[in-house]
């Protein structure tokens, strides 16, 4: 990085802003463009909300920055959110929210669990600062799925996303945990998904009742128990991802309803590591990247 005086980053003319001219952790970009402060300092300032990435407050030490992304430092902290168990705020506007979303937490109401889901907490969460303004689904991720995913804030913003969802997202990429040592290296899975009286979905060559879903993956990392895979997403059909594995021979660790026998993760292992859309207002592209939880990449330590 470049740092007019100290090779760190250029420095903006507010004195508490800096330009990104090279990628980094946010934390060691801010140590590099303020060496008075120690780790703990600018710690504390993460966690007091003082610090924004481009007009967005960013808590997380590990948060990746990029060429051209302005650094501020804000000297008031920042207004306490609503807690928001199960999930942080990456992103949100008048037009949409993007959360990472915990394991475990469900995306919206379920027969037995109606109050603490992602869709019920954000809901609750804009109707304290407006009690006109409402939450609205775009996608879902299965409740032990972690990953990146999105809200509408009104009915016309739901419906363009929805509408247009494959020429809207440009990007969906998830990294899974497999069992099993995957022979090829990378692939494409091909089929037609049904549901069955029991909720299950499974692939069938039905193509007049069956739903196209096309899945490629690739091996980023293995060892004789377990494949890591990064895997992108041509269609979007419900289960899709847990489906296709198991048809390939290799279920998600975890994954006990698609045929896992192994769980050393304590969750499923999936994550939806990366969401790329075009936005429906600005119309340029908006891209979300969430880190791949440090559990999976522990199995191939």
């Amino acid at each position: 990085m470049t740092f007019k005086s100290q090779n760190t980053a250029e420095k903006t003319t507010h004195q508490n802003q800096f330009k990104v001219t090279e990628a980094s952790g946010l934390l060691k970009f801010l140590l590099l463009c303020m060496p008075g402060k120690s780790r703990n300092n600018i710690k504390s300032l993460l966690g007091y909300r003082q610090v924004s990435v481009n007009n967005h407050i960013e808590t997380h030490f590990d948060f990746q920055v990029k060429p051209g992304d302005e650094v501020s430092l804000n000297k008031e902290r920042a207004e306490e959110e609503v807690h928001c168990r199960g999930f942080r705020i990456l992103h949100e506007d008048s037009s949409v929210v993007v959360i990472d979303k915990d394991a475990g937490l469900l995306t919206m109401a379920t027969d037995t669990e109606n109050f603490h889901t992602a869709y019920s907490i954000l809901s609750r969460r804009v109707k304290r600062k407006n009690p006109d303004e409402r939450i609205f689904i775009v996608h879902r991720l299965d409740r032990d799925t972690s990953g990146v995913m999105m809200f509408a804030k009104s009915e016309n913003v739901q419906s363009i996303l929805q509408r247009d969802w494959h020429q809207n997202v440009s990007e969906r990429t998830y990294i899974a945990v497999v069992e099993g040592k995957v022979e090829n290296k990378q692939g494409m899975v091909r089929s037609f998904l049904k549901e069955n009286k029991a909720l299950v979905m499974y692939s069938t060559r039905d193509t007049e009742n069956g739903d196209e879903a096309i899945t490629h993956y690739k091996v980023l990392k293995q060892n004789n128990d377990y494949s890591l895979l990064e895997i992108e997403l041509e269609t979007g059909r419900k289960n899709q991802i847990r489906v296709h594995m198991k048809d390939i021979g290799h279920c998600i660790v975890g994954d006990e309803k698609y045929g896992s026998k192994q769980n050393p993760l304590g969750r499923m292992g999936l994550h939806a590591k990366i969401l790329a859309f075009q936005h429906p207002v600005t119309g340029k592209t908006a891209r979300f990247e969430t880190p791949v939880p440090a559990k999976f990449a522990r199995l191939f330590d």
